[in-house]
């Protein structure tokens, strides 16, 4: 049985529980990009509640182009804001300084296309998490397919996906550390 998910920032987790899951998953690359959803954008707990990081992507010059042609754009300097947030956010974390070294050069390096970024992120943290997913990458785009969670897996929506319960929030502060699971 196989999968289709979109490409992911930093995905949530049940974008990774379905990598767990499935023999077989097609991360999907000839789509048209959508904007607002999370191939360029991610929630991180921070110490006042959820926050919202989006990376930058170059206007297509067509109405619509392919996720895997869509270039990241330097404006902002959105690599050191992001990467300074993910410290201020986690730093105090258990075991943050073991990871710290792993994520770091995602900020450091210059990606041109933000699917190779998503993509190598995501490498790392099924790496890391331990879990080793038989990926494919489509290479023409099929409206129809069975478990399609292309669409389902996404920011604005976040309760669509009904093979995944709801993700309890939990949490604990105290004046020398602060964690949020979302």
């Amino acid at each position: 049985m196989s999968v289709y998910l979109s490409t992911t920032y930093l995905g949530p987790v049940q974008q990774y529980s379905k990598l767990y899951h499935f023999p077989e998953v097609y991360i999907e690359t000839a789509e048209n990009y959508i904007k607002q959803s999370y191939r360029n954008r991610c929630t991180i707990a921070g110490a006042n509640g959820a926050l919202s990081l989006s990376i930058p992507v170059e206007k297509p010059d067509t109405v619509k182009c392919l996720t895997k042609d869509i270039r990241i754009s330097d404006h902002g300097n959105w690599r050191h804001l992001h990467w300074n947030a993910i410290i201020s956010a986690y730093n105090m974390s258990p075991f943050f300084e073991y990871y710290e070294e792993d994520f770091a050069p995602f900020y450091e390096k210059k990606y041109n296309f933000l699917f190779d970024f998503n993509e190598e992120l995501r490498q790392l943290i099924c790496e890391l998490i331990d879990i080793q997913p038989h990926i494919s990458y489509t290479e023409i785009y099929q409206p129809e397919v069975a478990n399609d969670f292309r669409e389902i897996i996404r920011p604005k929506h976040p309760g669509e996906d009904p093979t995944f319960p709801p993700y309890p929030i939990i949490r604990y502060s105290d004046k020398n550390m602060a964690f949020f699971l979302i």
